[in-house]
């Protein structure tokens, strides 16, 4: 079963410097609605003018991972921690007992559009982390790569969460196909261009959730980048 938001009606903050769609209930959008789904919690779709950004603040007992589409991102954070990622580029910061970061637009010329989305850990208190991986485009295209999971196997970055996630690039007749145990959800966010799944048409900014299906089938795609989450069979994250 899917039950599809459209990118059109998710929420939206605009203050000049930093335009932001929200997934779910986020800051000063709140819809009872669309407060989660599962343990996922945040899915903020993010553009960040040049030289601006998320001044330093803090964060504790939360999963939370950007993905950069276009542009570069710069982190900083007091675990001393200091990178700029770019398309390609994961990075997965588990705050834990307490962490205080920063996210800024790396160019003083162009724009960056990145995902920023936060997993509910099963665990609390534990000691922050950060981690960052790259997916190249041959790695993601025509199938779905795990960049996320559990474990942390096959090179994807662990999270303190029974979430996996998955990246793929499909265009012209690629195909990509996930299976899902019986008693899994999962959650589609499609990133950027346009693409079926389950021969339902979806566009850049949508989003579904899944419930009752074990075998996703992405089909059409046109420049296509998708995200897909293995989830817990969870309504709601649970803190």
């Amino acid at each position: 079963m899917l039950e599809i938001l459209r990118a059109s009606d998710r929420g939206l903050a605009n203050i000049g410097w930093l335009k932001s769609r929200h997934t779910f209930s986020f800051g000063g959008y709140n819809n009872p609605k669309q407060v989660g789904f599962s343990d996922l919690l945040v899915i903020n779709d993010d553009q960040v003018q040049p030289g601006k950004g998320f001044g330093e603040h803090s964060h504790q007992d939360m999963e939370i991972f950007s993905y950069v589409l276009n542009g570069a991102l710069e982190h900083k954070d007091s675990m001393g921690t200091g990178s700029v990622i770019r398309p390609g580029d994961v990075q997965m910061m588990s705050a834990g007992t307490g962490v205080r970061h920063s996210e800024f637009n790396h160019s003083k010329t162009d724009p960056v559009h990145f995902l920023q989305i936060w997993i509910v850990p099963e665990r609390k208190r534990v000691q922050p982390r950060y981690q960052e991986a790259r997916f190249s485009d041959v790695e993601k295209r025509g199938r779905l790569r795990l960049i996320i999971s559990p474990s942390g196997g096959g090179r994807s970055l662990s999270v303190y969460q029974d979430v996996r996630v998955y990246a793929g690039l499909l265009d012209g007749s690629e195909e990509a196909v996930l299976k899902l145990a019986p008693d899994r959800y999962a959650y589609v966010h499609i990133a950027r261009g346009e693409v079926s799944l389950q021969g339902e048409p979806f566009m850049e900014g949508d989003g579904v959730r899944i419930r009752n299906e074990t075998l996703l089938k992405f089909r059409q795609g046109k420049d296509a980048e998708v995200l897909v989450f293995d989830l817990r069979p969870n309504e709601l994250p649970r803190f």
